[in-house]
């Protein structure tokens, strides 16, 4: 697809909001929703129009990428009182680019595609960072031909986008890649509280750790914010718990799955709007 595509964008949260400007600035027409219109603002500020429903967009729009936090957010986008489905949406293309289940994925590819929309899903891999800088890895679910259509969209927010099989299928390597994500954070706390309570300073055992054949970014920047004691999210600790739940949906039942999640949502009461790694705080407790 050209540039001369119009692009729909639902959802200008952590994500939404750097993924859509990257549109604008590779010089797409860009309509924006948001159920919090303050957000939309500055998006309009740089060139951006706004719809006022997801219907509007939808009409408006050629493409419409959905970039929400959960099930219950997608059905409502589609079948609410002014959602996607109170339009003519024929011949036009959805991405979701949400980490939600495939479960919905599928049942929203099949209310697609007899109301002749094409449906696929694409959640990303990264956070703010990745998505201020374009350097997402994009994993999609659906027919080859759609993803060939959006593919040029797609590598203006991500510095990889893969099709890695039927609808669905995006979504299951996603809550993959959480689920390890969780594994690290959570190993990572532990061995920072094993090393602190041997006497051994969380930044000195992170400087041996940046410098070991198992550094990573993810290391750094997790490490910096314990040392700094810097929680504010990027990713929150409350939505790697509902990942953790879609990802035991769908099969996981292994043993760090479980005691992953069953860590992770104790910590959530208390430190569920904190940034994952926050989970070094819970554990800490009492040490």
């Amino acid at each position: 697809m050209s540039n001369t595509t119009k692009i729909g964008w639902i959802g200008l949260g952590l994500m939404g909001n750097p993924m859509s400007q990257q549109l604008l600035k590779a010089g797409y027409a860009v309509t924006v929703y948001n159920r919090h219109k303050d957000k939309e603002a500055g998006l309009k500020e740089l060139g951006a129009n706004t719809a006022s429903t997801p219907k509007e967009l939808i009409e408006q729009t050629d493409v419409v990428i959905i970039m929400v936090t959960d099930d219950k957010a997608i059905r409502d986008l589609f079948e609410g009182e002014n959602g996607l489905f109170k339009a003519d949406v024929s011949h036009k293309i959805v991405v979701n680019m949400s980490t939600v289940s495939p479960a919905i994925s599928k049942e929203m590819a099949a209310l697609c595609k007899a109301k002749d929309l094409q449906y696929m899903d694409a959640p990303v891999s990264g956070s703010v960072k990745q998505a201020e800088t374009a350097q997402l890895v994009i994993m999609a679910g659906g027919d080859a031909t759609v993803f060939e259509q959006v593919q040029p969209i797609l590598e203006k927010i991500g510095k990889l986008a893969v099709n890695v099989g039927a609808v669905g299928a995006g979504n299951a390597a996603k809550l993959a890649i959480n689920t390890l994500l969780s594994f690290y954070t959570q190993g990572l706390a532990e061995a920072v509280i094993l090393a602190k309570n041997n006497g051994i300073a969380p930044a000195v055992l992170l400087n041996l750790l940046g410098n070991a054949a198992i550094a990573n970014p993810y290391t750094k920047l997790k490490g910096e914010a314990i040392v700094n004691d810097s929680f504010t999210a990027a990713f929150s600790l409350k939505n790697i718990v509902k990942d953790l739940k879609l990802s035991r949906d769908i099969g996981l039942t292994t043993p760090l799955g479980e005691a992953a999640l069953k860590t992770f949502e104790a910590a959530a009461p208390e430190h569920g709007d904190e940034d994952l790694i926050a989970i070094y705080k819970y554990l800490n407790k009492g040490e």
